[in-house]
Protein backbone atom coordinates (compact mmCIF):
# COMPACT_ATOMS: atom_id res chain seq x y z
CA UNK A 1 0.00 0.00 0.00
CA UNK A 2 1.36 3.43 -1.04
CA UNK A 3 2.02 6.06 1.48
CA UNK A 4 2.41 9.61 0.96
CA UNK A 5 5.93 10.36 0.19
CA UNK A 6 7.65 13.00 -1.64
CA UNK A 7 8.09 11.16 -5.63
CA UNK A 8 11.61 10.27 -6.59
CA UNK A 9 12.95 12.90 -9.04
CA UNK A 10 12.92 11.72 -12.46
CA UNK A 11 16.49 10.49 -14.30
CA UNK A 12 17.78 12.55 -17.21
CA UNK A 13 15.61 12.49 -20.01
CA UNK A 14 12.65 9.99 -18.53
CA UNK A 15 9.39 9.77 -18.52
CA UNK A 16 7.29 12.95 -16.67
CA UNK A 17 5.97 12.24 -13.06
CA UNK A 18 2.48 11.91 -12.40
CA UNK A 19 2.56 13.12 -8.86
CA UNK A 20 -0.14 12.15 -7.03
CA UNK A 21 1.01 13.41 -3.08
CA UNK A 22 0.72 16.75 -4.50
CA UNK A 23 -2.81 16.17 -6.43
CA UNK A 24 -4.00 14.20 -3.77
CA UNK A 25 -3.32 17.43 -1.31
CA UNK A 26 -5.18 19.68 -3.62
CA UNK A 27 -8.32 17.32 -3.71
CA UNK A 28 -7.87 16.39 0.10
CA UNK A 29 -7.63 20.46 0.88
CA UNK A 30 -11.03 21.01 -0.97
CA UNK A 31 -12.66 17.66 0.77
CA UNK A 32 -11.61 20.13 3.98
CA UNK A 33 -13.58 22.68 3.12
CA UNK A 34 -16.51 21.06 2.60
CA UNK A 35 -16.08 19.31 4.88
CA UNK A 36 -16.06 22.49 7.15
CA UNK A 37 -19.25 23.59 5.55
CA UNK A 38 -21.31 20.53 5.79
CA UNK A 39 -20.57 21.06 9.60
CA UNK A 40 -21.49 24.28 9.95
CA UNK A 41 -24.76 23.68 8.10
CA UNK A 42 -25.66 20.84 9.98
CA UNK A 43 -23.53 20.59 13.56
CA UNK A 44 -21.85 17.48 12.79
CA UNK A 45 -18.78 16.90 11.33
CA UNK A 46 -18.80 13.85 7.49
CA UNK A 47 -17.47 10.81 10.11
CA UNK A 48 -15.72 7.97 8.72
CA UNK A 49 -15.83 4.58 10.50
CA UNK A 50 -13.32 1.82 10.21
CA UNK A 51 -12.85 -1.46 10.65
CA UNK A 52 -10.43 -3.75 11.18
CA UNK A 53 -10.39 -7.40 12.37
CA UNK A 54 -7.30 -9.13 13.26
CA UNK A 55 -3.88 -6.74 13.96
CA UNK A 56 -2.07 -7.56 10.76
CA UNK A 57 0.40 -4.91 11.15
CA UNK A 58 0.14 -3.08 7.51
CA UNK A 59 -3.68 -2.88 7.74
CA UNK A 60 -3.02 -1.49 11.04
CA UNK A 61 -1.29 1.48 10.31
CA UNK A 62 -2.93 1.85 6.84
CA UNK A 63 -5.91 2.78 9.37
CA UNK A 64 -4.31 4.53 11.66
CA UNK A 65 -3.00 6.53 8.37
CA UNK A 66 -6.38 6.92 7.11
CA UNK A 67 -7.51 7.99 10.70
CA UNK A 68 -5.13 11.02 10.42
CA UNK A 69 -6.01 11.66 7.26
CA UNK A 70 -9.70 12.34 8.27
CA UNK A 71 -8.56 14.60 11.47
CA UNK A 72 -6.70 16.86 9.04
CA UNK A 73 -9.54 16.93 6.55
CA UNK A 74 -11.91 17.92 9.25
CA UNK A 75 -13.70 14.62 9.43
CA UNK A 76 -14.27 12.61 12.58
CA UNK A 77 -13.59 9.23 12.78
CA UNK A 78 -14.67 5.82 14.85
CA UNK A 79 -12.32 3.15 14.55
CA UNK A 80 -13.67 -0.67 15.50
CA UNK A 81 -11.19 -3.09 16.42
CA UNK A 82 -12.64 -6.70 16.15
CA UNK A 83 -10.76 -9.70 17.14
CA UNK A 84 -9.06 -11.97 14.57
CA UNK A 85 -11.73 -14.89 15.14
CA UNK A 86 -14.49 -12.98 14.58
CA UNK A 87 -16.99 -14.94 12.63
CA UNK A 88 -18.71 -13.81 8.99
CA UNK A 89 -21.84 -13.46 11.13
CA UNK A 90 -20.58 -11.21 13.75
CA UNK A 91 -18.79 -8.71 10.98
CA UNK A 92 -21.69 -8.51 9.01
CA UNK A 93 -23.96 -7.75 12.51
CA UNK A 94 -20.98 -4.66 13.12
CA UNK A 95 -21.55 -3.34 9.73
CA UNK A 96 -24.90 -3.33 9.50
CA UNK A 97 -25.00 -1.74 12.56
CA UNK A 98 -22.96 1.04 11.36
CA UNK A 99 -24.65 0.86 8.28
CA UNK A 100 -27.98 2.01 10.08
CA UNK A 101 -26.29 4.38 12.61
CA UNK A 102 -27.11 7.83 11.63
CA UNK A 103 -23.75 9.24 12.93
CA UNK A 104 -21.93 7.78 10.43
CA UNK A 105 -21.31 8.71 6.58
CA UNK A 106 -18.91 6.13 5.16
CA UNK A 107 -17.56 2.91 6.08
CA UNK A 108 -14.37 1.44 5.71
CA UNK A 109 -13.82 -2.21 6.14
CA UNK A 110 -10.58 -2.83 5.83
CA UNK A 111 -9.01 -5.51 3.40
CA UNK A 112 -8.37 -8.55 3.20
CA UNK A 113 -10.02 -10.01 5.92
CA UNK A 114 -9.12 -13.40 7.67
CA UNK A 115 -9.14 -15.55 5.22
CA UNK A 116 -12.09 -17.88 7.66
CA UNK A 117 -14.08 -14.68 6.69
CA UNK A 118 -16.48 -14.26 3.99
CA UNK A 119 -15.45 -11.19 2.44
CA UNK A 120 -17.94 -10.40 0.20
CA UNK A 121 -20.52 -11.37 2.55
CA UNK A 122 -19.54 -8.30 4.70
CA UNK A 123 -18.80 -5.66 1.78
CA UNK A 124 -22.44 -6.21 1.15
CA UNK A 125 -23.48 -5.28 4.49
CA UNK A 126 -22.43 -2.00 3.83
CA UNK A 127 -24.95 -0.06 2.86
CA UNK A 128 -24.92 1.67 -0.79
CA UNK A 129 -25.14 4.99 0.20
CA UNK A 130 -22.09 4.82 3.09
CA UNK A 131 -19.78 2.68 0.75
CA UNK A 132 -17.59 5.03 -0.05
CA UNK A 133 -14.40 2.55 -1.04
CA UNK A 134 -16.77 1.20 -3.28
CA UNK A 135 -17.00 -2.08 -2.84
CA UNK A 136 -20.31 -3.39 -2.71
CA UNK A 137 -21.90 -5.00 -5.84
CA UNK A 138 -24.08 -1.90 -6.11
CA UNK A 139 -21.14 0.66 -6.65
CA UNK A 140 -19.67 -2.28 -8.86
CA UNK A 141 -22.69 -1.91 -10.99
CA UNK A 142 -22.92 1.78 -10.83
CA UNK A 143 -19.60 1.83 -12.27
CA UNK A 144 -19.88 -0.47 -15.29
CA UNK A 145 -23.17 1.31 -15.84
CA UNK A 146 -21.80 4.23 -15.76
CA UNK A 147 -24.64 5.58 -13.32
CA UNK A 148 -23.51 8.06 -10.33
CA UNK A 149 -22.17 6.19 -7.29
CA UNK A 150 -19.03 6.01 -5.20
CA UNK A 151 -16.14 4.51 -6.89
CA UNK A 152 -13.68 2.07 -5.83
CA UNK A 153 -10.84 4.46 -4.42
CA UNK A 154 -7.83 3.19 -6.00
CA UNK A 155 -9.24 3.17 -9.47
CA UNK A 156 -10.71 6.85 -8.93
CA UNK A 157 -7.61 7.85 -7.92
CA UNK A 158 -6.09 6.56 -11.33
CA UNK A 159 -8.55 8.51 -13.21
CA UNK A 160 -8.38 11.63 -11.45
CA UNK A 161 -4.29 11.54 -12.12
CA UNK A 162 -5.11 10.73 -15.94
CA UNK A 163 -7.59 13.25 -15.82
CA UNK A 164 -5.02 16.01 -14.22
CA UNK A 165 -2.14 15.02 -16.79
CA UNK A 166 -4.67 15.84 -19.18
CA UNK A 167 -4.76 11.88 -20.94
CA UNK A 168 -6.77 11.46 -23.32
CA UNK A 169 -8.54 8.21 -23.36
CA UNK A 170 -10.42 7.89 -26.51
CA UNK A 171 -9.97 5.79 -28.75
CA UNK A 172 -6.62 4.36 -26.85
CA UNK A 173 -5.58 0.87 -25.92
CA UNK A 174 -5.76 0.49 -22.10
CA UNK A 175 -4.37 -2.55 -20.76
CA UNK A 176 -4.99 -3.53 -17.14
CA UNK A 177 -3.04 -6.06 -15.34
CA UNK A 178 -5.17 -7.57 -12.59
CA UNK A 179 -8.45 -8.25 -12.26
CA UNK A 180 -9.55 -7.99 -8.23
CA UNK A 181 -13.07 -7.02 -7.44
CA UNK A 182 -12.14 -3.66 -6.46
CA UNK A 183 -8.76 -2.70 -8.90
CA UNK A 184 -8.28 -4.65 -12.07
CA UNK A 185 -11.77 -4.70 -13.26
CA UNK A 186 -13.31 -1.48 -11.65
CA UNK A 187 -10.41 0.30 -13.06
CA UNK A 188 -11.22 -1.27 -16.62
CA UNK A 189 -14.57 -0.22 -16.28
CA UNK A 190 -13.78 3.34 -15.74
CA UNK A 191 -11.63 3.32 -18.75
CA UNK A 192 -14.14 1.81 -20.85
CA UNK A 193 -16.57 4.58 -20.14
CA UNK A 194 -14.10 7.52 -20.48
CA UNK A 195 -13.94 5.83 -24.66
CA UNK A 196 -10.66 3.67 -23.99
CA UNK A 197 -10.45 0.10 -25.77
CA UNK A 198 -9.92 -2.29 -22.66
CA UNK A 199 -7.71 -5.69 -22.54
CA UNK A 200 -7.75 -7.22 -19.25
CA UNK A 201 -4.62 -9.33 -18.91
CA UNK A 202 -3.78 -11.81 -15.39
CA UNK A 203 -1.73 -14.49 -14.25
CA UNK A 204 -3.05 -16.88 -16.85
CA UNK A 205 -2.88 -14.58 -19.83
CA UNK A 206 -0.63 -15.94 -22.42
CA UNK A 207 1.98 -13.96 -23.59
CA UNK A 208 1.26 -11.14 -21.39
CA UNK A 209 4.52 -8.96 -22.72
CA UNK A 210 3.12 -9.05 -26.19
CA UNK A 211 -0.31 -7.34 -25.03
CA UNK A 212 1.41 -5.10 -22.06
CA UNK A 213 3.76 -3.69 -25.67
CA UNK A 214 0.36 -2.54 -27.40
CA UNK A 215 -0.81 -0.67 -24.45
CA UNK A 216 -0.95 3.39 -24.80
CA UNK A 217 -2.04 3.26 -21.24
CA UNK A 218 -0.91 0.66 -18.60
CA UNK A 219 -2.46 -0.10 -15.50
CA UNK A 220 -0.15 -2.55 -13.14
CA UNK A 221 -1.78 -4.10 -10.48
CA UNK A 222 -0.69 -7.75 -10.46
CA UNK A 223 0.33 -7.40 -6.79
CA UNK A 224 4.21 -8.58 -7.75
CA UNK A 225 7.69 -6.61 -7.08
CA UNK A 226 8.71 -5.31 -10.55
CA UNK A 227 6.92 -7.61 -12.36
CA UNK A 228 6.60 -5.29 -15.66
CA UNK A 229 10.00 -4.46 -16.83
CA UNK A 230 10.53 -1.61 -19.54
CA UNK A 231 11.61 -3.66 -22.56
CA UNK A 232 7.76 -4.36 -22.52
CA UNK A 233 6.40 -0.90 -22.24
CA UNK A 234 5.58 1.07 -25.70
CA UNK A 235 7.62 4.25 -26.24
CA UNK A 236 5.43 6.77 -25.26
CA UNK A 237 2.78 5.28 -23.32
CA UNK A 238 1.23 6.06 -19.68
CA UNK A 239 2.01 3.86 -16.63
CA UNK A 240 0.16 3.85 -13.74
CA UNK A 241 1.69 1.64 -11.22
CA UNK A 242 -1.60 0.70 -8.73
CA UNK A 243 1.23 -2.19 -6.69
CA UNK A 244 2.94 -1.44 -3.59
CA UNK A 245 5.47 -4.13 -2.67
CA UNK A 246 8.42 -4.65 0.10
CA UNK A 247 11.15 -2.63 -0.76
CA UNK A 248 8.67 0.52 -1.44
CA UNK A 249 8.48 -0.69 -5.10
CA UNK A 250 5.65 -1.04 -7.39
CA UNK A 251 4.31 -3.72 -9.92
CA UNK A 252 6.46 -2.14 -12.65
CA UNK A 253 10.03 -1.81 -12.68
CA UNK A 254 10.11 2.13 -12.20
CA UNK A 255 13.64 3.04 -13.88
CA UNK A 256 13.45 0.77 -17.20
CA UNK A 257 9.59 1.98 -17.37
CA UNK A 258 10.27 5.78 -16.76
CA UNK A 259 13.11 5.62 -19.98
CA UNK A 260 9.96 4.41 -22.47
CA UNK A 261 7.12 5.76 -20.92
CA UNK A 262 5.86 9.59 -21.35
CA UNK A 263 4.32 9.81 -17.78
CA UNK A 264 4.40 7.46 -15.31
CA UNK A 265 3.29 7.36 -11.75
CA UNK A 266 5.75 6.79 -8.56
CA UNK A 267 5.68 4.11 -5.90
CA UNK A 268 5.52 5.93 -3.42
CA UNK A 269 3.75 9.14 -4.09
CA UNK A 270 1.73 7.95 -7.28
CA UNK A 271 -1.80 5.98 -6.96
CA UNK A 272 -1.08 5.47 -3.32
CA UNK A 273 -1.75 8.79 -1.98
CA UNK A 274 -4.61 9.45 -4.75
CA UNK A 275 -6.82 6.33 -2.96
CA UNK A 276 -6.98 7.91 -0.02
CA UNK A 277 -7.70 11.35 -0.92
CA UNK A 278 -10.43 9.86 -3.20
CA UNK A 279 -11.92 7.76 0.05
CA UNK A 280 -12.24 11.31 2.34
CA UNK A 281 -13.65 12.98 -1.01
CA UNK A 282 -16.95 10.35 -1.10
CA UNK A 283 -17.02 10.02 2.71
CA UNK A 284 -17.85 14.27 2.38
CA UNK A 285 -20.27 13.55 -0.44
CA UNK A 286 -21.67 10.70 1.50
CA UNK A 287 -22.18 12.95 4.31
CA UNK A 288 -23.94 15.42 1.86
CA UNK A 289 -26.43 13.49 0.61
CA UNK A 290 -27.12 12.34 4.03
CA UNK A 291 -28.00 16.02 4.90
CA UNK A 292 -29.70 17.11 1.98
CA UNK A 293 -26.96 19.04 0.69
CA UNK A 294 -25.84 19.74 -2.52
CA UNK A 295 -22.05 20.66 -2.11
CA UNK A 296 -21.96 22.59 -5.48
CA UNK A 297 -24.18 24.95 -3.30
CA UNK A 298 -22.60 25.39 -0.39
Amino acid sequence: MTTAQTAPAPAAGSARLMDGTALARRISEQTAAYAAKITERTGTAPCLATVLVGEDPASVTYVRMKQNRCAKAGITSRHVELPAGTTTEELVATLTALSEDPQISGILLQHPVPHHIDERAAFEAIAPGKDVDGVTMHSFAAMGFGLPGFVSCTPGGIMRLLAAYDVDLTGKHAVVVGRSAILGKPAGMLLLEQNATVTYCHSRTQDLPSIVRQADVLVAAVGKAEFIRGEDIKPGAVVLDAGYNEGNVGDVHFESAAARASLITPVPGGVGPMTIAVLLEQTVQAAAAQAGLDLAEL
